[in-house]
């Protein structure tokens, strides 16, 4: 034999096949991959009714009066939820504060009414609004400087910080101004 004949079988003998993939091997992680995901659902999910049940002491959400007045502003677009006043992460979760949704603003002399489709509607009283500003952020979302209406008021024993971002965020300054000077108003009216 000659030396590139020999090199050649050498060379041949040397090959080996593909290794075959071990498909049980690579079940059992997605399986294993797919019940750490649900387990840490599961967690997420108790964790979050935990906190509505701890959160039980707040009193049922106020229901709009049957005819609360000629609408002053009107504002459609998102509802970013609901924390314990000036503690911007800590999320009211009972009777569905903590719900996400498209709202429907309306601010009338009698309040402000917050309509939320697909989550529970409530209503504002006049008497129990604080303040209303500009911010950047509430639990779980953060925005530009302004770019969030945070309205506070009074439930229960509590002040709460109600965010909402309007489809047209230059409506923001001008809620701001509205619901401070009826704040102011009734606050007058009230010393008298």
């Amino acid at each position: 034999m000659t030396p590139v004949t020999l090199l050649a079988a050498g060379l041949a003998a040397e090959k080996k096949s593909a290794e075959v993939t071990d498909w049980a091997a690579r079940v059992g992680w997605l399986v294993g991959l797919a019940l750490f995901v649900a387990l840490v659902y599961w967690l997420m999910r108790e964790g979050w009714k935990w906190r509505g049940t701890l959160q039980g002491d707040l009193p049922e959400l106020p229901t709009a009066p049957d005819d609360p007045g000629p609408a002053r502003l009107t504002m459609s677009g998102r509802y970013h939820g609901s924390t314990t006043a000036g503690q911007w992460l800590d999320r009211i979760v009972a009777h569905g504060l903590g719900t996400r949704s498209r709202v429907e603003l309306t601010l009338t002399d009698a309040g402000l009414d917050v309509v939320r489709p697909g989550a529970t509607d409530f209503f504002v009283p006049r008497a129990a609004l604080r303040e209303a500003v500009l911010g950047k952020g509430i639990a779980g979302k953060v925005l530009t400087e302004g770019g969030l209406l945070l309205v506070t008021w009074a439930h229960g024993e509590r002040l709460i910080d109600s965010g909402f971002r309007s489809d047209r965020a230059a409506e923001h300054t001008e809620w701001v101004d509205a619901i401070n000077s009826m704040i102011n108003k009734t606050e007058t009216e009230g010393a008298r």
